[in-house]
């Protein structure tokens, strides 16, 4: 029986400072690596602070991605669902395998190197607007959203035009305080955008991934519309949010702005320590398939488990300066795009965006610096992906 006095009551998300997690959750991480948590629909789970119970659950066979099996620890808009076909990060084996396994040949290093070229057009093109226009500017808006959206559109072959109503959609959807039924709509209008989408290719097919996949035949169009949901969602958010938090971040810490100012691309354990150190996706969560023994707790079938990555990425007992931004500080092994077999699909994708636009941004504008240094910049807190909402420079 565990007393109450050590419930957790909900995911802590209040933090000191905009590029750690919150100090509850480290605190929780030295004194009850797993720890029962109460989840907004008033069940009770499990929530990991620890690096090696992280990646242990993360490949643990008990354990479900479920949508509609899991508990949310943050409040959402929308109560869990099933899955809807083709939005695979939601499934288990074997139907996760069924539609995972045609994208992988997509997103290799191999091939993402081939579209390199693009990516460093696409990062130019933004550039030199935002130089046109002169300063300031939001960040988010000139740079950080646009350069993925219009990354992830040209791998889908849409029109870059889409993710204006997407994003709009979305907001809308992930918002707690949106009442359930313009929840709900938001959801059907958005596979509204992507079955056209969808339909369009059928139609007009060219070299684009969606018409790849729609040529091979072994999906509905029902499945290709969540698919290209889930791809174009997964394949903008966290890459926004880590190009405009990885940009406050070097303008507030002068080891990452060094990181960024050597000159070329951004390395290899560069990209990987702003990954680790922010943490962009805050948690994760499983739901048990049976009672399990786990972490020196008896989990019991239908309980949810959810891991805070972000204090996770911070653990002592796997980084040697958990809370210094280093570089040089060896193999990192962050959990920053999961583990095991949902691993991010998309990170090889997302580390050449970082590798490339991060860099060219500073050597672009080097006397790049927010706008107003007196004002506080805004965070996206109680999400599962962490940001800034805008972020004004000037140069």
């Amino acid at each position: 029986m565990t007393d109450s006095a050590e419930i957790v009551e909900g995911l802590p998300t209040a933090r000191s400072c905009p590029f750690s997690p919150p100090d509850a959750l480290g605190e929780l991480r030295e004194e009850r690596p797993i720890t029962r948590m109460s989840y907004a629909d008033g069940t009770l789970g499990w929530l990991i602070t620890d690096h090696a119970l992280a990646r242990e659950l993360l490949t643990h066979p008990d354990f479900s991605s479920r949508h509609e099996l899991r508990s949310s620890p943050v409040p959402m808009a929308i109560k869990p669902m099933p899955a809807p076909p083709g939005m695979f990060i939601g499934m288990d084996p074997p139907q996760h395998t069924r539609y995972r396994k045609p994208l992988n040949r997509h997103f290799t290093v191999r091939r993402v190197r081939q579209l390199e070229p693009a990516i460093e057009r696409i990062v130019t093109q933004h550039i030199d607007a935002m130089e046109r226009h002169g300063p300031p500017a939001d960040l988010v808006s000139a740079f950080a959203l646009p350069i993925p959206v219009q990354v992830i559109s040209e791998l889908l072959g849409a029109d870059p035009g889409i993710s204006e109503e997407i994003s709009r959609l979305r907001a809308v959807t992930l918002d707690p305080a949106t009442p359930p039924e313009e929840a709900g709509a938001a959801v059907r209008a958005t596979n509204e955008v992507m079955a056209d989408l969808v339909r369009g290719k059928r139609r007009s097919p060219s070299g684009d991934l969606l018409s790849v996949l729609i040529a091979d035949g072994d999906m509905t169009d029902q499945e290709l519309t969540g698919l290209a949901f889930l791809m174009f969602i997964a394949g903008h958010e966290t890459t926004a949010n880590m190009f405009s938090l990885g940009t406050y971040l070097a303008l507030r810490d002068e080891r990452a702005r060094a990181s960024l100012t050597g000159g070329g691309v951004l390395t290899d354990e560069a990209v990987n320590e702003f990954l680790r150190y922010l943490s962009i996706v805050q948690f994760t969560s499983r739901a048990a398939l049976a009672d399990v023994e786990f972490g020196g707790v008896l989990v019991r079938k239908g309980e949810t488990v959810t891991l805070s990555i972000s204090a996770a990425n911070r653990d002592g007992r796997r980084f040697p300066q958990p809370d210094t931004f280093d570089v040089d500080g060896g193999e990192n092994g962050h959990l920053a795009f999961g583990h095991g077999i949902h691993q991010c699909i998309g990170h090889n994708l997302a580390r050449a965006e970082l590798r490339i636009g991060l860099p060219e941004l500073f050597r672009r504008l080097p006397g790049l610096r927010l706008a107003d240094e007196s004002r506080d910049v805004a965070t996206r807190v109680g999400h599962n992906t962490y940001g800034v909402l805008e972020l004004p420079v000037a140069w």
